[in-house]
């Protein structure tokens, strides 16, 4: 199993001047201790259950880019980009961009959004649903299009292109990874097993995630794939006050259950946070099915 940190608070005593050097010192302990990715929200508002809309939030793009000239190795994506963020074709120019510009680092992380307030907020058009997901669908589309040698159009319902030129291509290869966050059964996690090559769980209970992990593979072999093409990931919210070894058995019962990568969420001095637990890196690195 693998560690990484996603980063969602950006308030801190210092103000707005002290955002940039507490993201890039906490990216960079990430990575010196072996943590394999980083990610932040993708929000324009800061989350109400987690603070008030009017706390500080940066748009997630320009974080990672910033991110890529702070670190070398890890994994740089968005926990997870809404589908009705961005039009698709820039959707796809932008991961590029930071796939390019980070040496062939980056990740697209997309759901179906859920954020009505900052959409009505900064006036973006929220569909409902059913419609979020067919444009989560067809994004995916246009961006698996947009990173193959076909640069054509693409008619969907919801979006046309007439042409899906990316110039340059992204350094990844075959191309950035794509990650699909969210737990739904009917939807969600069939996307997933039809083109994701991750998915990402909270990690609420290990009975729940593995009845979600069961409905991912019956949805696998429904698709015609491979279970193991894809990589389980979860957002561990569990009780961090226990010390190391309380955390480490708590991810061994997901370990056992195939999740492959653990993202932490700091809490407090995000700093100082991902320099404790950087340090049981090694241990977690030995827990597996």
């Amino acid at each position: 199993m693998k560690l990484g940190i996603h980063f969602v608070n950006f308030t801190f005593p210092g103000g707005a001047e002290a955002i940039a050097p507490a993201v890039a010192e906490t990216a960079r302990v990430a990575e010196d201790s072996g943590m394999t990715c980083f990610s932040v929200m993708d929000h324009w508002f800061q989350m109400e259950h987690f603070a008030t809309a009017q706390d500080a939030m940066l748009e997630g793009y320009t974080t990672l880019g910033f991110l890529a000239g702070q670190t070398r190795s890890m994994t740089l994506g968005l926990l997870v980009t809404g589908t009705t963020y961005r039009h698709p074709g820039l959707l796809a120019k932008i991961v590029t961009t930071l796939d390019v510009l980070s040496g062939g680092r980056a990740q697209l992380g997309i759901g179906a959004a859920w954020y009505e307030r900052e959409h009505l907020g900064l006036g973006v058009p929220f569909p409902v649903v059913s419609e979020r997901f067919e444009r989560l669908e067809e994004t995916v589309q246009v961006c698996l299009q947009m990173w193959s040698d076909d640069d054509g159009p693409f008619k969907g319902k919801h979006y046309q292109l007439a042409e899906t030129i990316c110039s340059p291509r992204p350094l990844r290869r075959p191309r950035p990874p794509i990650l699909i966050g969210g737990s739904g059964e009917r939807k969600t996690l069939r996307l997933v097993a039809r083109y994701a090559d991750a998915c990402n769980l909270f990690l609420t209970s290990p009975a729940d995630i593995a009845h979600k992990l069961e409905v991912l593979d019956a949805h696998c072999e429904t698709e015609g794939r491979d279970p193991k093409e894809i990589l389980r990931t979860g957002l561990f919210i569990g009780d961090l006050s226990g010390g190391s070894d309380a955390v480490v058995r708590a991810l061994a019962d997901y370990a056992a259950l195939g999740i492959g990568l653990v993202e932490l969420v700091p809490r407090g001095d995000p700093v100082r946070f991902t320099a404790q637990f950087g340090e049981l890196v090694p241990k977690v690195a030995e827990l597996g099915p």
